[in-house]
């Protein structure tokens, strides 16, 4: 329980009721939608970073008791303090960071939770320390994994490797849910920012069978002719 932790305190003295309906609407928490269990406190995210940066020296045993509430701004606050002990630790702190974030993957269970956290902890950490993490995940038939796999690839495309990025948009072609088609998209759109022979290519071989947002997303930094192109071989 987080009741009484001062920033517990802080966020409720934020908190703002008309605010956390509307996030409640866009975040999906109706029955049967992808963010049924959430719920906000209605606060802002430039509030969160402030407040994060305040509290940023939290240990993982308080970064795990915020990471347990229902609330999704508390969770939103561990990711963000947790991504920034990540990028100032030593190799060893690092380790033990990206185990305490995999074993709790079932707390990153919202789009905004993978999205500040996924590429900033573990895809940097896969960059300096390759291996078949985010293939695994991307196979997992839990959605919130498959978009921590993909979305991780980030930090990589930024190094300018984006073998894995394709490699888990191809696995993901068939994939069910909106919101990977999305953030696949979304990585290849980031792919083609820096290769865009390679985001062609890609275009080529599987416009056909893309999802047709994904490749929408994908497609959004093309000229009009050009998006409608490959948007009528789909």
């Amino acid at each position: 329980m987080t009741t009484y932790h001062p920033l517990h305190q802080r966020l409720l003295k934020l908190k703002n009721p008309q605010k956390a309906a509307q996030l409640s609407r866009f975040f999906k928490t109706r029955p049967g939608e992808y963010g049924e269990h959430d719920r906000f406190l209605g606060i802002y995210v430039a509030d969160l970073r402030r407040l994060t940066n305040e509290f940023k020296s939290l240990s993982l045993d308080e970064i795990e008791l915020f990471l347990a509430s229902g609330f999704n701004e508390e969770r939103f606050c561990a990711l963000l303090t947790l991504r920034h002990q990540f990028e100032k630790a030593g190799p060893n702190v690092q380790q033990e960071i990206v185990d305490f974030y995999l074993d709790h993957l079932d707390r990153v269970n919202n789009w905004n939770l993978v999205d500040v956290s996924a590429p900033y902890i573990l895809g940097e950490f896969v960059y300096q320390h390759p291996s078949d993490i985010l293939d695994s995940l991307s196979r997992s038939p839990q959605m919130w994994r498959r978009r921590v796999a993909i979305v991780a690839t980030l930090a990589l495309i930024r190094k300018h490797q984006i073998g894995p990025t394709l490699c888990i948009a191809e696995r993901l072609l068939e994939e069910p849910e909106d919101l990977i088609h999305k953030a696949a998209g979304w990585m290849l759109r980031e792919v083609g920012k820096r290769d865009r022979d390679a985001l062609i290519s890609f275009l080529n071989k599987f416009c056909p069978q893309m999802p047709r947002i994904m490749l929408r997303y994908a497609l959004e930094h093309f000229e009009k002719e050009e998006r409608q192109a490959f948007l009528k071989r789909r």
